[in-house]
Protein backbone atom coordinates (compact mmCIF):
# COMPACT_ATOMS: atom_id res chain seq x y z
CA UNK A 1 0.00 0.00 0.00
CA UNK A 2 3.05 2.51 0.51
CA UNK A 3 4.31 1.21 -1.87
CA UNK A 4 1.25 2.76 -4.82
CA UNK A 5 1.12 5.84 -2.70
CA UNK A 6 4.54 6.67 -3.55
CA UNK A 7 4.64 5.90 -6.55
CA UNK A 8 1.56 7.58 -7.15
CA UNK A 9 3.23 10.73 -5.62
CA UNK A 10 6.45 10.32 -7.78
CA UNK A 11 4.40 10.40 -10.97
CA UNK A 12 2.48 13.17 -9.84
CA UNK A 13 5.73 15.24 -8.89
CA UNK A 14 7.86 14.28 -11.91
CA UNK A 15 4.11 15.41 -13.95
CA UNK A 16 3.51 18.64 -12.39
CA UNK A 17 7.34 19.95 -12.71
CA UNK A 18 7.10 19.15 -16.58
CA UNK A 19 3.78 21.15 -16.65
CA UNK A 20 5.59 24.23 -15.12
CA UNK A 21 8.34 24.03 -17.48
CA UNK A 22 5.91 23.67 -20.27
CA UNK A 23 4.00 26.78 -18.55
CA UNK A 24 7.06 28.72 -18.95
CA UNK A 25 7.33 28.02 -22.63
CA UNK A 26 3.84 29.64 -22.60
CA UNK A 27 4.38 32.51 -20.48
CA UNK A 28 7.25 33.87 -22.45
CA UNK A 29 4.86 34.40 -25.40
CA UNK A 30 2.29 35.39 -23.77
CA UNK A 31 4.99 38.39 -21.01
CA UNK A 32 6.40 38.82 -25.11
CA UNK A 33 3.46 40.01 -26.53
CA UNK A 34 2.13 41.86 -23.62
CA UNK A 35 5.46 43.47 -23.72
CA UNK A 36 4.79 44.61 -27.24
CA UNK A 37 1.74 45.98 -25.95
CA UNK A 38 3.24 48.07 -23.80
CA UNK A 39 5.85 49.57 -26.10
CA UNK A 40 2.66 50.78 -28.22
CA UNK A 41 1.30 52.26 -25.58
CA UNK A 42 4.56 54.04 -24.56
CA UNK A 43 4.51 54.94 -28.60
CA UNK A 44 0.70 56.64 -28.22
CA UNK A 45 1.98 58.31 -25.07
CA UNK A 46 4.65 60.07 -26.39
CA UNK A 47 3.61 60.94 -30.06
CA UNK A 48 -0.24 61.72 -29.25
CA UNK A 49 -0.39 62.37 -25.98
CA UNK A 50 2.62 64.33 -25.66
CA UNK A 51 3.27 63.35 -21.91
CA UNK A 52 6.80 63.13 -20.14
CA UNK A 53 8.39 59.53 -19.98
CA UNK A 54 7.79 59.56 -16.46
CA UNK A 55 3.71 60.15 -16.63
CA UNK A 56 3.41 57.93 -19.96
CA UNK A 57 5.97 55.10 -17.66
CA UNK A 58 3.09 55.46 -14.63
CA UNK A 59 0.11 54.84 -17.05
CA UNK A 60 1.95 51.98 -18.39
CA UNK A 61 2.13 50.30 -15.30
CA UNK A 62 -1.51 50.88 -14.62
CA UNK A 63 -2.45 49.03 -17.65
CA UNK A 64 0.19 46.49 -17.61
CA UNK A 65 -0.26 42.99 -16.05
CA UNK A 66 2.66 41.58 -14.04
CA UNK A 67 5.32 41.64 -13.99
CA UNK A 68 5.57 44.43 -16.98
CA UNK A 69 3.55 46.49 -14.40
CA UNK A 70 6.18 46.21 -11.88
CA UNK A 71 9.01 46.95 -14.43
CA UNK A 72 7.34 50.85 -15.41
CA UNK A 73 6.67 51.28 -11.51
CA UNK A 74 10.07 51.09 -11.29
CA UNK A 75 11.03 53.07 -13.89
CA UNK A 76 8.92 55.32 -13.07
CA UNK A 77 9.48 55.87 -9.43
CA UNK A 78 13.60 55.80 -10.32
CA UNK A 79 12.92 58.93 -13.00
CA UNK A 80 11.14 61.02 -10.15
CA UNK A 81 13.75 60.60 -7.94
CA UNK A 82 15.74 62.09 -10.27
CA UNK A 83 19.10 60.57 -9.15
CA UNK A 84 19.85 58.62 -12.56
CA UNK A 85 19.66 58.83 -16.03
CA UNK A 86 16.34 57.40 -18.44
CA UNK A 87 19.34 54.97 -19.62
CA UNK A 88 20.74 54.12 -15.91
CA UNK A 89 17.10 53.90 -14.51
CA UNK A 90 15.67 51.98 -17.56
CA UNK A 91 18.66 49.38 -17.32
CA UNK A 92 18.32 49.07 -13.46
CA UNK A 93 14.22 48.74 -13.13
CA UNK A 94 15.17 45.83 -16.15
CA UNK A 95 17.43 44.17 -13.32
CA UNK A 96 15.33 44.67 -10.93
CA UNK A 97 12.03 42.52 -12.73
CA UNK A 98 14.53 40.15 -14.43
CA UNK A 99 14.03 37.08 -12.70
CA UNK A 100 10.26 37.59 -12.35
CA UNK A 101 9.69 37.19 -15.98
CA UNK A 102 9.76 34.48 -18.29
CA UNK A 103 12.34 36.46 -21.15
CA UNK A 104 14.76 35.22 -22.41
CA UNK A 105 18.77 36.96 -22.85
CA UNK A 106 17.49 37.94 -26.68
CA UNK A 107 14.19 40.21 -25.18
CA UNK A 108 16.71 41.73 -22.46
CA UNK A 109 19.17 42.54 -24.85
CA UNK A 110 16.44 44.00 -27.37
CA UNK A 111 15.04 45.82 -24.01
CA UNK A 112 18.31 47.42 -23.12
CA UNK A 113 19.41 48.67 -26.71
CA UNK A 114 15.79 50.45 -26.43
CA UNK A 115 16.78 51.69 -23.47
CA UNK A 116 20.18 53.33 -24.79
CA UNK A 117 17.88 55.21 -26.99
CA UNK A 118 14.81 56.47 -24.60
CA UNK A 119 14.58 60.20 -23.68
CA UNK A 120 17.77 60.54 -26.00
CA UNK A 121 15.67 61.96 -29.47
CA UNK A 122 12.62 64.03 -30.49
CA UNK A 123 9.52 62.27 -30.70
CA UNK A 124 10.03 61.24 -34.29
CA UNK A 125 13.39 59.49 -33.75
CA UNK A 126 11.59 58.36 -30.86
CA UNK A 127 9.16 56.53 -32.28
CA UNK A 128 11.25 55.19 -34.70
CA UNK A 129 13.31 53.52 -32.11
CA UNK A 130 10.18 52.17 -30.89
CA UNK A 131 8.99 50.79 -34.14
CA UNK A 132 12.32 48.61 -34.52
CA UNK A 133 12.06 47.35 -30.68
CA UNK A 134 8.61 46.08 -31.70
CA UNK A 135 9.94 45.02 -35.19
CA UNK A 136 13.44 42.81 -33.01
CA UNK A 137 10.49 41.95 -30.44
CA UNK A 138 8.36 40.43 -33.30
CA UNK A 139 11.55 38.15 -34.09
CA UNK A 140 11.69 36.86 -30.52
CA UNK A 141 8.00 36.16 -30.53
CA UNK A 142 8.03 33.86 -33.26
CA UNK A 143 10.91 32.08 -32.06
CA UNK A 144 8.95 31.85 -28.57
CA UNK A 145 6.27 30.26 -30.66
CA UNK A 146 8.04 27.76 -32.20
CA UNK A 147 10.07 26.56 -29.17
CA UNK A 148 6.11 26.54 -27.15
CA UNK A 149 4.79 24.25 -30.77
CA UNK A 150 8.02 22.11 -30.53
CA UNK A 151 8.72 21.69 -26.97
CA UNK A 152 5.37 21.90 -24.73
CA UNK A 153 3.67 18.92 -25.22
CA UNK A 154 7.18 17.24 -25.42
CA UNK A 155 8.36 17.97 -22.19
CA UNK A 156 4.77 17.70 -20.39
CA UNK A 157 5.26 14.36 -21.97
CA UNK A 158 8.53 14.10 -20.62
CA UNK A 159 7.77 14.86 -16.64
CA UNK A 160 5.14 12.03 -16.66
CA UNK A 161 7.19 9.50 -18.33
CA UNK A 162 10.10 9.95 -15.87
CA UNK A 163 7.79 9.80 -13.35
CA UNK A 164 6.56 6.31 -14.73
CA UNK A 165 10.03 5.48 -15.42
CA UNK A 166 11.03 6.19 -11.67
CA UNK A 167 8.55 4.18 -10.21
CA UNK A 168 9.69 1.01 -12.39
CA UNK A 169 12.81 1.48 -11.47
CA UNK A 170 11.95 1.79 -8.17
CA UNK A 171 9.30 -1.19 -7.15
Amino acid sequence: MIKWVGAILIVIATTWVGFEAAKHLSERTRQIRQLKVALQSLEAEIMYGHTSLITAAQNIAKQSPKPLSWFFEQFAGKLLKGHTSVKVAWEESLQDIWKFTAFKQGEYEVLKQFGETLGQHDRISQQKHIKLTLTHLEREEADAIDRQARYERMVKSLGVLTGLLLVILLM
